[in-house]
């Protein structure tokens, strides 16, 4: 993964300065919140947390989250906030051979925010998401609807999927034994005069 983690590692100091990223991610906590619900007894993963701007967004609402990437310029920052906010239910997962996301933990709550384009095998994560939820777990996924490939700069290398069908995503997530699929649109991107929209997908284990 570390060839294609090298673009974040070296935009995560200033990752934060576009203040899209910070709105994205508080629209999808909030809609998490409505459409999954939040309470102080769950554990929660973040997958792709980047700088763990939903991570951090969803932390005072849960008992543990675990924000996992495979990033470790993004993870720095992610530490960062963590020490300086003296958070003691937030830890980063560097997410690598030695440490594969098997052995992040077992979760309430799964939660992904414009992590999966850069997924090659989108179904193969969806089956290992279920592995690391507790029965009855939730799942919920927020990524770009199908684009044509100009929402991300034409240098940009790590990305594999242009946005998403959502009829295409809600079978697959059916088809590892989540139920009550639903999707909405969580959030829109605004870039160079387009608009991108960001759906959130949730779903429960059967």
């Amino acid at each position: 993964m570390g060839s294609e983690t090298d673009r974040f590692d070296q935009v995560a100091g200033t990752w934060d300065a576009d203040s899209s990223r910070a709105a994205l991610a508080r629209a999808v906590a909030d809609g998490i919140g409505r459409g999954v619900g939040l309470t102080p007894a769950m554990d929660v993963l973040d997958f792709g947390c980047g700088t763990g701007l939903l991570t951090l967004a969803l932390a005072p609402h849960v008992r543990h989250i675990v924000g996992a990437d495979a990033s470790v310029g993004m993870l720095a920052v992610l530490e960062e906030k963590i020490r300086s906010q003296g958070l003691t239910s937030v830890r980063p997962y560097l997410i690598g051979e030695a440490k594969p996301l098997a052995s992040a933990g077992r979760f309430h709550l799964i939660t992904s925010s414009m992590a999966l384009h850069h997924v090659r095998d989108v179904p193969a994560l969806i089956a290992e998401f279920r592995t690391l939820l507790h029965p009855q777990g939730r799942l919920a996924l927020a990524d770009l609807d199908s684009e044509d490939g100009a929402f991300h700069d034409a240098d940009v290398r790590d990305v594999h999927h242009l946005g998403f069908d959502r009829a295409w995503l809600r079978e697959r997530m059916s088809d590892h034994g989540f139920v009550d699929v639903r999707d909405t649109t969580a959030f829109v991107h605004r870039r160079r005069g387009r608009e991108y929209p960001v759906f959130l997908m949730t779903a429960a284990l059967r």
